[in-house]
């Protein structure tokens, strides 16, 4: 188990909805993966490398909600500058699921 954090802890992250706007393949990746643009409304347009082509394709992905982590450090990911954390968990198999919304909320809109 980790480490027990604190509520205030908790709050700093931000876990947000964004609706993807284009989906690319990664090419070079170690592991078979796609690049996300995705609209978080007033947090803006934001770029993410994800592993998620087991479960979804490309034009399945357009338009769909996810959910991310948008206040980490931009990190480089093979030839992308990944701004944000698509959220998933892994199948029996680790393959990623991606954590969704039950229903459309506007882009932005923060876990609480």
């Amino acid at each position: 188990m980790s480490a027990t954090i604190t509520w205030d802890d908790f709050e700093k992250v931000m876990l947000c909805v964004g609706t993807v706007l284009e989906a690319d393949d990664l090419p070079n990746a170690r592991k078979p993966a796609y690049v996300l643009r995705i609209d978080f409304g007033p947090h803006g347009i934001k770029r993410s490398s994800a592993q998620i082509t087991r479960h979804y394709t490309k034009a399945g992905l357009i338009g769909r909600q996810v959910i991310a982590v948008i206040n980490f450090p931009e990190k480089q990911i093979g030839t992308v500058m990944s701004q944000c954390l698509v959220t998933g968990f892994p199948d029996a198999n680790g393959d990623i699921v991606l954590a969704a919304v039950e229903r459309p909320v506007p882009d932005g809109t923060r876990l609480r």
